[in-house]
């Protein structure tokens, strides 16, 4: 081959070469914008030298790093898994390198820069063994369901809480009634405002939710630990006590909510008053959560027809307490 013809095809080699980086960088491209587009990350780790690659957007700025603040490698990535879940996430990865498992998968926590957390979804499988079946390479895929999460939180908060209050709304008192019944005694306060209409006439429903709000944080702060408070709407709350009809916290947390009932409301437009009726009885072993609810509304009846602002307990009335005495 004469040395122009040699020279020709080295210039033709150069051209074709050239032709297949553009055409390798234009997939790498279109590669990474569809990624991006579903927002996978996708990664590939040497598992000899625990070199990370991150074929589309760059390794860290889910966790709030700058370029090149961290290394693309395993022992960085795992520094930086939640305490919490690390064990089980370096589980479920080596379960899958020793073959135990046909892929690798789990839905966990990272630490954020900031000091937040940052919830990731990986998920890889080897794709290259070496001659002797050993893994070599872990190609997949990471992608931040943050967001996801905090919607999920949102979601079970509107399910179990009040929106108003924040206090367990009915559906997660059934649920605390059940756990709470079964792990010893238990008791159940009806606890009706009284006089509660007067303030929405006389100063609107928004400084009544207003009164609602202040009493729900002083039902909190009259309970003790343990008690569950909710609402079951309106001026209509329930406290589920976990200790028996005579324990000496039964009566002393009933008084301290009506205390905190007739207590003042400082609002907005004005001072309001209002007052309580409350009404306690004691879980029995029969009971589902209507049923018990509803003598301890009973009992609170029994106050009601009385002269409002008291405690009954007892569906016996075993004890009627007014403002100012002792039950």
């Amino acid at each position: 081959m004469s040395e122009q013809a040699l020279k020709q095809q080295i210039q033709n080699l150069k051209k074709h070469n050239a032709r297949l980086v553009r055409l390798a960088r234009d997939a790498r491209s279109k590669l990474s914008a569809a990624l991006d587009g579903t927002g996978l990350c996708l990664w590939q780790l040497d598992v000899a030298t625990g070199k990370l690659i991150i074929y589309n957007r760059r390794w860290g700025s889910m966790l709030g790093y700058q370029p090149k603040e961290l290394s693309a490698r395993f022992d960085v990535w795992r520094e930086h898994l939640h305490p919490d879940d690390r064990q089980q996430v370096l589980d479920a990865f080596y379960d899958h390198l020793h073959g135990k498992t046909p892929f690798y998968e789990a839905l966990h926590r990272m630490q954020h820069k900031n000091g937040t957390v940052t919830w990731v979804l990986d998920r890889g499988r080897v794709t290259e063994w070496d001659a002797e079946g050993n893994p070599i390479r872990v190609t997949g895929t990471h992608i931040d369901m943050t967001k996801e999460k905090q919607y999920e939180e949102q979601l079970a908060q509107l399910a179990n809480h009040d929106p108003l209050t924040g206090l367990a709304n009915r559906h997660a008192l059934i649920t605390h009634f059940e756990q709470l019944k079964a792990a010893g005694p238990l008791c159940v306060a009806f606890i009706d405002l009284d006089d509660f209409k007067t303030v929405n006439d006389t100063f609107g429903h928004r400084s009544g939710d207003e009164l609602l709000i202040q009493l729900s944080q002083r039902l909190r702060g009259s309970s003790p630990e343990g008690t569950i408070v909710g609402r079951l709407g309106g001026d209509e709350f329930v406290l589920l006590l976990p200790f028996p009809l005579t324990s000496l916290l039964v009566n002393s947390t009933a008084h301290g909510c009506l205390r905190a009932a007739l207590t003042p409301f400082d609002l907005d437009n004005g001072e309001a008053r209002v007052g309580a009726s409350i009404g306690i009885d004691e879980v029995e072993m029969q009971d589902d959560f209507v049923n018990a609810l509803r003598r301890a509304d009973r009992s609170m009846y029994q106050i009601k027809h009385t002269g409002k602002n008291g405690v009954a307990i007892g569906s016996t009335l075993l004890s009627v307490s007014r403002t100012g005495t002792d039950a």
